[in-house]
């Protein structure tokens, strides 16, 4: 790798955000990410928790089902498994597509038919749906299935001549709609590992250093020295991350799609500041104190109305009332007469 000689070697300054992957597999990730605000770090997890999407199955039309359970509770177990979701970039959202209900692009269709003939209890799992071939691509939507016998989530069990027949319609969305949208099972987020900065009040019988275990992360911080005055300008600059994936999409992928999905964010935030005066169109109402100095048009001087005349007479022509000299001192000229 070559380098710019202009540039000073002896600045060693970080600058700008830093990651650090300590551990990854294609279902968990650790990671560090500093030199950013405690802020900007918590909204990343909280944005991959809640904002980054994927496909599940939203709506269940059941035709028969002579099993024990109800037709809600099979629902509810077909809309937590999870569902492949990777290129979801392809899937339209079924409010922004132009389809009445649903389609092919933007939605998934899986069926489910199962009977029990013997006398042996059957078992029904997530690999017997079988996904329809109207979809964006031959991945999207297909049930995650990661156990060493490749059957899949258990849906339901069924005795003889118990029978179970439906159809699903898989749909884009994100966690803050529902959990089954959720590409993670959990995010663990930390910082201060020896609690430096005194923003966690840990309780304790007798001694908290024997009582409270120390994290693994605080063998990578320095901690503090004995009698150390503390510094109240102090701020967390190193965060650790773990995150959790359900398989609905590689662990990395989510991290990646949680800070496209926060970029976008904070585009639409600064869109809707409007850094000149074209980003906001033809609106003239009023914004900031710096909006108001080229006298715009939704100012006036107080005195008109919304009809139209300048507020000094009444609507039937008169400035004062039909019977002559006010007490406030109006002629009763432009009265009635």
């Amino acid at each position: 790798m070559e380098f710019d000689g202009m540039i000073d070697t002896d600045f060693n300054q970080d600058f700008g955000p830093k990651i650090q992957v300590s551990a990854a597999d294609p279902h968990n990730v650790d990671f560090e990410l500093s030199n950013v605000d405690l802020s900007l770090a918590n909204s990343l997890r909280r944005v991959m928790h809640g904002e980054v999407p994927t496909i599940a199955i939203d709506l269940v039309e059941i035709e028969t089902n002579t099993s024990v359970l109800a037709d809600e509770f099979i629902a509810h177990r077909l809309g937590l498994i999870p569902l492949d979701s990777r290129e979801i970039d392809q899937l339209n959202y079924s409010r922004d597509c132009e389809c009445d209900q649903h389609c092919g692009r933007c939605s998934v269709t899986l069926t489910l038919h199962a009977k029990c003939t013997s006398d042996e209890v059957m078992k029904v799992y997530a690999s017997q749906l079988v996904v329809g071939l109207d979809r964006p691509n031959s991945n999207i939507g297909n049930p995650v299935i990661t156990d060493p016998d490749r059957l899949g989530s258990l849906i339901c069990k069924l005795r003889k001549d118990q029978e179970l027949k439906l159809t699903c319609i898989a749909k884009k969305g994100i966690a803050k709609e529902h959990a089954k949208w959720s590409p993670t099972a959990a995010i663990g987020f930390e910082y201060d590992p020896h609690n430096k900065l005194h923003h966690m009040d840990m309780w304790y019988e007798q001694d908290a250093e024997a009582e409270w275990p120390k994290s693994k992360y605080a063998e990578v911080e320095e901690p503090p020295a004995e009698g150390q005055p503390f510094d109240y300008d102090a701020v967390p600059s190193r965060f650790y991350f773990e995150v959790e994936g359900i398989g609905n999409m590689q662990s990395d992928t989510i991290i990646l799609e949680g800070v496209k999905e926060l970029q976008r964010k904070l585009a639409g935030l600064i869109h809707g500041l409007g850094e000149n005066d074209g980003m906001n169109g033809e609106y003239d109402g009023p914004r900031s104190p710096d909006a108001m100095d080229g006298n715009p048009s939704y100012l006036d001087q107080g005195y008109t109305t919304p009809y139209g005349n300048t507020g000094g007479a009444s609507a039937w022509g008169g400035g004062a009332t039909a019977y002559g000299t006010t007490p406030y001192g109006n002629s009763g000229s432009n009265g009635w007469s």
